[in-house]
């Protein structure tokens, strides 16, 4: 935990009496606390802009204020740089294997399909793009100019990045969250709930769907069900590759962010450990996406 956070956090003006925060763990982007204040409990999320990342918090703050008054997440209540105050939701934070569950990944479907239409019309101001590809260029240069490890591996990672551009062809835009973790929903017991809006923006559809089935370990069966259940009909061969594409840069882009986490994080997180491990599953992907 930072002292520094935590005295940030304590020393809030939104707090109506003296609080102790709690760390939150769980958090490898921001550093989080839960504070009681009142008799109501809210969580605290300390992060600055993380430009290497693609993080800008006036963007975050504003996905949240429209996710929440769609009705997907909970409220904002306190805002200042570097701060997000927001209501805290008492509840079970889902792991993969419940994201796989016929029921509740229907009802992710569903919140998936609001996130994409219902909140451009409560955006307010300007808003951000999502495309991973140009997420892996930009990670690229980051990647050289800090002298990465992972430096004799860029040149094929690159060539492989331009030919899975290539493959997912034209997109239909809508808004997307674009970081799909089992640790980003929260069920609460009568309702479903969507967290987290760091690396929010406008993006294809097929990446919060591949995002979610290669964040949950999906296996081919499931992730036809869950396109099958996005766009009402049976994936055909050209949507099956394009999404299949997508997969493998959204697997890839997660390695990438793990690497260049590697060399510019202070959080205390094993980034070289889920590297490996996301690379991993990135070569996996990318051998079935070949076999297509």
């Amino acid at each position: 935990m930072s002292e520094q956070a935590w005295a940030k956090t304590a020393e809030l003006t939104c707090w109506s009496s003296r609080v102790d925060p709690k760390p939150l763990t769980g958090g490898i982007t921001n550093t989080n606390f839960v504070v009681e204040d009142a008799g109501q409990k809210y969580v605290v999320r300390i992060g600055d802009d993380i430009p290497v990342h693609g993080i800008m918090r006036f963007n975050e703050l504003a996905a949240s204020r429209a996710a929440h008054a769609a009705g997907l997440s909970p409220k904002i209540i306190h805002s200042e740089p570097g701060v997000l105050v927001i209501d805290f939701i008492d509840g079970k934070t889902l792991e993969a294997v419940d994201v796989r569950q016929p029921e509740t990944l229907d009802q992710i479907v569903k919140i998936m399909k609001r996130i994409h239409h219902d909140i451009p019309p409560l955006l307010e101001g300007a808003s951000l793009v999502f495309w991973v590809f140009q997420v892996l260029r930009d990670y690229r240069r980051t990647l050289k100019a800090g002298n990465s490890r992972m430096l004799d591996a860029l040149q094929r990672l690159e060539r492989i990045s331009d030919a899975l551009e290539e493959a997912v062809g034209p997109v239909k835009l809508v808004f997307g969250h674009n970081d799909l973790l089992p640790a980003n929903f929260i069920n609460d017991g009568s309702k479903l709930w969507i967290i987290d809006w760091d690396y929010a923006g406008f993006n294809s559809p097929l990446f919060d769907l591949s995002n979610l089935a290669s964040n949950n370990e999906f296996d081919v069966e499931l992730e036809h069900r869950l396109l099958e259940s996005y766009f009402g009909a049976s994936a055909d061969a050209a949507l099956w590759r394009s999404y299949s594409a997508m997969k493998c840069a959204s697997l890839l882009r997660e390695a990438m962010w793990s690497m260049v986490s590697e060399i510019h994080s202070d959080l205390q997180f094993d980034y070289i450990a889920y590297t490996d491990e996301n690379l991993e599953r990135f070569e996996q992907a990318y051998q079935s996406f070949r076999e297509i």
